[in-house]
């Protein structure tokens, strides 16, 4: 069975996005050592899952820096893998390479982990993030910390019924001053 892996930017009181959806707060001059660790976790991945709110961005710009000279090839990953977006709004995708989900998502994400293939990618928005973890299904969960408080907005855990018990795996912090933790469900 294929692996669901979450990456997700986080501040330090555990924000995935200001409150208005601002991510202005989030560290991007990343070091060659987290560009080599970001690659390492997306190295057996061929499927990206999101939701929808966060696809309406996420697509169009990992699409228009595919087409300048010095796109790399993460970029170049980033366009061309299959993904999946799950709404309940859009009947038809308006992007390349993408299909909807509109069903039950648990439903849908064993459909798609019990398909031949590698490894499968969520990066969110919030929203959909939260109701991945609430209904228990991501196998591994890799949490950028980013060495900032932005003391309001929103969470990717606000939807949990009880506490989530996570086993660390690996914490590894990068010269950027992004700490990155790793953890499977206890």
């Amino acid at each position: 069975m294929r692996k669901l892996k979450l990456q997700m930017q986080v501040s330090i009181d555990g924000f995935v996005a200001g409150p208005n959806n601002e991510m202005d707060w989030m560290t991007w001059n990343w070091d060659d050592e987290l560009k080599k660790y970001l690659q390492g976790i997306t190295e057996p991945v061929d499927t990206i899952i999101l939701g929808r709110v966060l696809g309406e961005g996420f697509i169009p710009v990992w699409e228009k820096r595919s087409t300048a000279p010095d796109a790399d090839s993460f970029t170049h990953k980033m366009v061309n893998a299959p993904k999946v977006v799950f709404t309940k709004t859009l009947t038809k995708s308006p992007w390349e390479n993408t299909t909807l989900a509109t069903g039950n998502l648990v439903k849908e994400i064993n459909k798609l982990k019990a398909q031949p293939g590698g490894d499968i990618v969520a990066y969110g928005g919030a929203r959909f993030a939260s109701a991945l973890i609430a209904a228990n299904l991501i196998d591994e969960y890799h949490i950028f910390v980013n060495p900032v408080a932005i003391g309001k907005g929103k969470t990717i855990y606000n939807a949990l019924d009880d506490k989530l018990a996570l086993k660390l795996v690996k914490a590894t912090q990068f010269n950027c001053g992004i700490t990155v933790l790793c953890y499977n469900p206890a």
